[in-house]
């Protein structure tokens, strides 16, 4: 039986996830044309699957999909044992690096990448031909263009993710298995990695989810080479004038379904097996010595963080100051006009404000409910954890743009929501619910690796369950609350698709500005307040790294 906790936890959560999705799924069934009434019947889903080049849009998506994640899982994974069980120096420094290469909004870095990268007048190219090259080497609009944008994402968030999981790793396991005869490699492929998987599941299924709902990018680097992927085809949907809704629903219904196949996998896979390493008998680290390798291998990992963080970073800094963006050949071509224009604006400080109270609002609520929803999966025996876990997936199953029309319809048609319609307590709620599934399993997956010795022999000596929670719980989880927290603030400042069908005047936020820049042509001042977001994710990421926020126990 269901306890009254678990039932009310499931009823929120449900709410909160089932009626877009339910709205999603049942307007996909439904034709409005203007004039007539509702029509109930298959043309969105015959219409969905007749558009022309939607067979190359999910051929281009699932193919781009894989080959990033293959690509990020192993250079990720490596990373984070680097950092994570070596004896690199500067191991701080490199994880830091890799959390600011994942909070970077995408849109941004993106356009640094086509001031360097763009084969007209990119700066690499056209250094590369000064050199003797007769055409340019590099071009950002191909396919491993769009892969080398993502690349530095992706390889982030298994840095952030399994890093702390490795660090999670009893020394006793390699240790045992290095007594018993087996050489490094075997111990890597029959210890770590079987006690790891938990970890590389969930970051592998986050990967494959944010690889097949990714929009800006492949938006902006495929549409001029005519590469379209699965969202820009509903984005293309939604866009139409009238807008095919009903086409665009049923798309995102089979991504339901490719998200429920990848959830139901990954939970039959961990239900079988024991992946407990922190436990009350005793935890050790000790770090890998790399002789020789130490200060190569440290050179390697700072190349690529440098490069998927400073480098596009800068560059954007430098199209703040052109007259044109991109255009360094012009006579005169640079200017403090745009940073004088775009400060001046009054709309600049409300935004900045409104991002701030969304960002901090909704990382501090996600972050609790996100812990609870974590603890009563794992640390619970009570019914309904599978249907808890399952619904706290379900928000990743809608592309943003998507989302953010399920959520306009459930705000608009659920009473409650109405009084804060437009405000940005409104657009609070849409974070915590985008941010679900990420907050949830990655307090899960820690979790996961505390053994249940550590609550029974604080209970033993008279600890109640809040005092073991502060005491013994919250402390070995705080580094990855700190993380989730900081992921819910900075989506505040960079998501664009989620809230661009939410935001009002009043609660507009910075990325809305930027992409209201942009869509004007004000690609100078878009730059400029593009900036100002990586400032803003840059001073949340110190601040998180002094209060604690490097995840995992530490030696």
């Amino acid at each position: 039986m269901v306890s009254l906790p678990m039932l009310v936890l499931i009823l929120v959560v449900g709410f909160l996830v089932l009626t877009p999705l339910f709205l999603m799924i049942l307007n996909s069934f439904q034709t409005a044309r203007p004039g007539q009434p509702i029509v109930w019947g298959m043309e969105g889903w015959i219409k969905a699957f007749a558009t022309p080049g939607i067979v190359n849009a999910m051929t281009n998506t699932f193919t781009l999909a894989i080959t990033r994640q293959s690509l990020a899982l192993g250079i990720g994974a490596f990373f984070a044992w680097l950092i994570a069980r070596t004896d690199i120096p500067m191991k701080g420094t490199l994880e830091f690096f890799f959390w600011l290469s994942f909070f970077l909004p995408a849109l941004p870095e993106t356009m640094g990448w086509i001031l360097l990268l763009d084969p007209k007048y990119g700066l690499l190219n056209q250094g590369l031909m000064t050199l003797g090259l007769s055409q340019p080497l590099f071009n950002i609009y191909s396919f491993w263009g769009i892969v080398w944008a993502h690349m530095g994402g992706s390889v982030s968030v298994k840095v952030m993710l399994l890093a702390p999981a490795f660090r999670n790793l009893d020394a006793a396991f390699e240790e045992a298995s290095k007594i018993s005869g087996a050489s490094g490699w075997h111990t890597f492929f029959r210890i770590v990695i079987p006690v790891m998987m938990p970890a590389i599941l969930v970051t592998t299924i986050l990967g494959i989810i944010r690889s097949l709902e990714a929009f800006e990018i492949e938006l902006l680097l495929g549409t001029p080479i005519g590469l379209q992927v699965y969202s820009t085809k509903i984005h293309e949907l939604v866009t139409w004038e009238p807008p095919q809704f009903a086409p665009a629903m049923a798309l995102s219904t089979v991504f339901l379904g490719v998200l429920l196949l990848m959830v139901a996998l990954q939970r039959r896979y961990i239900g079988q097996r024991n992946y407990e390493t922190v436990s009350g008998r005793g935890f050790t680290i000790r770090s890998t010595a790399l002789g020789r390798w130490r200060y190569p291998a440290f050179l390697l990992v700072l190349a690529f963080a440098l490069v998927v963080t400073i480098v596009p970073t800068l560059l954007l800094l430098i199209g703040t100051f052109m007259k044109l963006f991109g255009f360094f050949g012009i006579a005169e071509p640079w200017t403090l006009d745009n940073w004088r224009a775009t400060l001046d604006d009054p709309v600049l400080l409300r935004s900045l404000w409104n991002t701030l109270a969304i960002g901090i609002g909704s990382g501090v609520i996600g972050v609790l409910f996100y812990a609870l929803i974590a603890y009563m999966i794992v640390k619970t025996r009570h019914a309904g954890r599978w249907l808890l876990d399952f619904l706290s997936w379900l928000p990743w199953s809608l592309p943003g743009i998507l989302l953010g029309v399920a959520l306009l319809w459930t705000f608009l048609q659920t009473r409650i929501f109405l009084p804060i319609y437009g405000t940005i307590y409104l657009l609070m709620i849409a974070m915590v619910i985008k941010s679900m599934p990420f907050g949830t399993q990655v307090i899960k997956s820690v979790l996961i690796q505390l053994g249940s010795d550590l609550e029974e022999a604080s209970k033993v000596c008279g600890a109640t369950w809040f005092h073991t929670f502060r005491r013994v719980i919250l402390p070995l989880a705080m580094p990855a609350l700190i993380t989730v927290g900081l992921v819910g603030f900075i989506s505040a400042a960079r998501d664009i698709s989620t809230v661009v069908l939410l935001g009002s005047g009043k609660s507009r936020t910075l990325s809305l500005l930027m992409l209201d820049f942009a869509a004007g042509a004000e690609f100078e001042k878009a730059t400029v307040v593009a900036v100002i977001i990586v400032a803003m994710v840059v001073g949340a990421a110190l601040i998180a790294r002094a209060l604690g926020g490097q995840v995992g126990v530490r030696e």
